[in-house]
């Protein structure tokens, strides 16, 4: 279940729980240039494009990888990139991946460090 509030959800979803139909308020929303300094930062092992989102998968210096899930952006495997910290939702079901996420964070958007 998404946290009260959350931004993020796919093209089609239900806007909130007990809103049956209701359209995603969020489709056609552009990503979020974030300033340098804000949150995490780590280099691009994978990404795809569905749905309107950019989906990344992230590992910091230790090597610990992260899911990110965004309104879409450029992003290429091997980007260093920041982004802003925010609580993961598990078990996130993408509709149009046909795939689960164990654990993925929604970001308003990424930087991508030069």
């Amino acid at each position: 279940q998404m946290p009260a509030g959350h931004p993020a959800m796919e093209p089609g979803a239900p806007a909130a729980p007990g809103t049956p139909g209701a359209v995603n308020p969020h489709a056609n929303m552009k990503a979020q240039e974030i300033p340098a300094g804000v949150g995490k930062k780590a280099k691009v092992v994978q990404t795809m494009n569905s749905g309107g989102y950019t989906y990344v998968e992230a590992a910091d210096e230790k090597g610990v990888k992260t899911w990110l899930a965004m309104p879409e952006v450029k992003v290429a495997v091997g980007d260093a990139v920041e982004f802003p910290d925010t609580p993961p939702m598990i078990n996130f079901q993408s509709k149009t991946l046909k795939r689960t996420f164990e654990k993925i964070s929604f970001v308003p958007g990424i930087r991508i460090v030069k």
